[in-house]
């Protein structure tokens, strides 16, 4: 399913880059909630911000994202060698076997890579999910967390953020796990950041153009 297929008045309002006056508005509230902002203009500059922010080294942990997939950001980890790639290791591992030492290593790496299905205009971060690994670290596991963000992600509030999660993302995020894992997602689980309390630990890096859902 694309963009286009779905209902035509979501598709126009969860799908169109936020303006200036929104991203700043988004921007400050955040900031002021303890979550740390860098800009980037299009994807190709996002990639360069996050790969500057991980030390050489690190361990790295990221979930299933578009975001990160279509910026090349998942490529460079898994690739490059200059970083510790959780996700490639976890799947070399026995799921029957080794359950125990895939919980430990995706519950707390040194840095915690993804995205959010939506930022309130307010400095809140939503994520949905349906098993639910990355929300841990994204909380408390994760030393630091870096999470790049399509503009067209900002609403207003929470209540229109969580519309956001069930009209848009959803279907969305549904068409792709059946045509990568043979499988239906599912919202069953909702994280919402509104502050952090622990300076530097959470980065997004907003991203002027649609990316991800």
């Amino acid at each position: 399913m694309k963009v286009h297929d779905l209902d035509q008045s979501v598709s126009t309002r969860f799908a169109i880059r936020a303006d200036q006056v929104r991203v700043e508005r988004a921007a400050g509230a955040l900031e002021a909630n303890g979550i740390e902002v860098i800009r980037a203009t299009d994807a190709a500059e996002a990639k360069r911000i996050v790969l500057d922010l991980i030390p050489d080294g690190s361990q790295v942990y990221h979930g299933a994202s578009e975001s990160l997939e279509k910026s090349g950001i998942i490529h460079e980890l898994e690739t490059s060698g200059r970083y510790d790639a959780v996700r490639p290791r976890i799947w070399s591992m026995d799921r029957a076997t080794q359950a125990d030492e895939i919980r430990r290593l995706t519950s707390s790496p040194d840095v915690m890579l993804g995205s959010v299905h939506a930022v309130t205009e307010t400095g809140s971060l939503l994520t949905a999910s349906m098993g639910g690994s990355q929300l841990g670290p994204y909380v408390s596991g994760a030393g630091k967390v870096i999470l790049v963000v399509g503009t067209q992600k900002i609403v207003t509030d929470l209540e229109e953020g969580l519309r956001r999660i069930d009209e848009h993302s959803f279907p969305l995020e549904d068409a792709r796990a059946q045509a990568a894992y043979g499988v239906h997602s599912a919202v069953n689980k909702v994280l919402i950041i509104n502050r952090e309390i622990t300076p530097g630990r959470i980065t997004v890096v907003f991203v002027d153009e649609v990316l991800g859902f």
